[in-house]
């Protein structure tokens, strides 16, 4: 996880040196500088302690959610743009789905039985860079673009989990492992994607983006199971066996007991793959005045 996160980053943060120190040395004219906003209509996945295996490249399609986005865009630079991006989208995880009783490597996970939703709203702020640049104003821009991206994120979440009647209730509020954390988080945002120029003022894009958190509790499930819970503390946290019939009924089997593992203690990661339409905003020109 550690690779993916700083080779990706380190190559997007120098592209975007080298781009900006190159359109600045050349003297990119603000005329030809514009706006762009942008639709999107997105997939999201999670990977962290309810995926099907524990590793990033772990993936289950039916836990694909949707997700739904606007964004702005400024060209600076021939190559360098900055978007403010605003999402709304959901992610979920399954023990009973994600993890078989019959595997070896897997059966804590799926005695465990945990389960989880969590719509997130997702506030950005990225660098784009394009491998291909346009020093000419947007009517001359290349008709395929690929690009790379990296920026920073503030996030908004609230898992919840399904109880006995199907009911989902908000995880967060019962700190199911004895710990506070906060719903409001940070992200590092980056990938990469192709743009297409539709006509004048029309671009399509295809992106992939993945977003790095500092936080284990997407999922509510990040460390050990804690002692003391009572009513639905305890049936989200697991120490009550009774909670539900698929948890351990074998006897041998003590992931119940506080103080053992419950998770990794490791922080959650979710990516964003998806379309958007983005419209140019017509500069105005300024015609120079004649006397």
């Amino acid at each position: 996880m550690k690779h993916i996160f700083t080779y990706p980053t380190a190559l997007l943060v120098g592209l975007a040196l080298l781009g900006s120190s190159q359109a600045d040395a050349q003297q990119f004219n603000k005329r030809k500088q514009y706006n762009s906003i942008g639709f999107n209509i997105n997939a999201m996945n999670y990977f962290g302690d309810l995926a099907p295996n524990t590793g990033f490249a772990s993936f289950r399609f039916n836990n694909t959610r949707p997700n739904v986005g606007v964004t702005l865009t400024r060209r600076f630079f021939p190559r360098v743009s900055g978007r403010l991006g605003l999402s709304y989208g959901r992610i979920n995880g399954d023990d009973a789905t994600a993890a078989s009783a019959t595997d070896v490597n897997a059966r804590f996970r799926n005695n465990r039985n945990a389960n989880f939703q969590n719509d997130i709203v997702e506030l950005s702020g990225v660098v784009v860079v394009d491998l291909i640049q346009n020093r000419n104003n947007y009517l001359k821009r290349p008709d395929f673009v690929p690009y790379v991206f990296a920026g920073v994120a503030g996030f908004y979440h609230n898992p919840k989990g399904r109880d006995a009647n199907g009911n989902y209730v908000p995880l967060q509020p019962l700190a199911t492992e004895g710990v506070n954390y906060s719903r409001a988080q940070f992200a590092i945002p980056f990938g990469g994607g192709v743009r297409y120029r539709i006509n004048r003022n029309f671009d399509a894009s295809l992106e992939f983006g993945i977003r790095k958190t500092f936080t284990g509790y997407l999922d509510d499930v990040n460390s050990n199971y804690a002692a003391n819970l009572t009513g639905q503390a305890a049936y989200f946290g697991g120490t009550n066996p009774a909670s539900s019939v698929t948890k351990s009924n074998s006897g041998d089997f003590a992931g119940f007991m506080p103080g053992a593992q419950r998770g990794q203690n490791k922080s959650d990661w979710y990516t964003v793959t998806g379309l958007s339409l983005n419209y140019i905003l017509t500069p105005r020109i300024k015609n120079p005045k004649f006397r």
